[in-house]
């Protein structure tokens, strides 16, 4: 089935223009340094599947971990500290730093268990103060209409603004 997508990119010029999501939340990011290939593929596809994450299926192992292991890329996992198992992941975040100074929020997403928590604003509160704590000069993702329809209004509210909208053709299994 062949869909048209909007993908939207955004950008976040200084950590002064983040407007945070909520304060207190009992969970955490936790770096992983390094990242096995197959943990970074289960959080991908954990976090992912239900929006169609599916760009970086046919990299090989030696490719991705090529790409883990780029001092360029940094991978942390969202934890819920009120879980039975406080370590069970809840969300994933990707972090690319490019030549240019400015870091992307590559990844970014929550399980279905922390829908409807907040937590989406403090995720992405968290990736923005986390990337210009790591030096960024801006911060920047883009998100299309396959994301959660909470995605765009979410960056949005954090103070993110839209540099450009494109469309493109995209055909999903069913």
């Amino acid at each position: 089935m062949s869909f048209t997508v909007t993908r939207t990119y955004l950008t976040l010029p200084t950590l002064a223009a983040l407007v945070p999501g909520r304060g207190e939340v009992a969970a955490r990011l936790v770096h992983i340094a390094p990242c096995p290939v197959d943990q970074w593929r289960a959080l991908y596809r954990q976090i992912g599947a239900a929006w169609h994450w599916h760009d970086r299926d046919l990299w090989d192992q030696g490719r991705m971990q090529t790409h883990l292991d780029r001092a360029d890329v940094r991978i942390y996992q969202m934890v819920d500290d009120t879980a039975p198992a406080a370590t069970d992941p809840i969300g994933f975040l990707e972090l690319e730093r490019h030549h240019d100074g400015s870091v992307e929020i590559a990844y970014l997403g929550l399980d279905h268990r922390a829908f409807g928590r907040g937590l989406g604003a403090w995720l992405v509160t968290e990736a923005a103060r986390t990337a210009f704590a790591w030096g960024a000069t801006r911060v920047w993702l883009h998100t299309c209409t396959l994301d959660s329809p909470a995605a765009l209004p979410n960056y949005l509210a954090r103070g993110f603004s839209i540099e450009k909208t494109e469309t493109y053709e995209a055909t999903l299994s069913s």
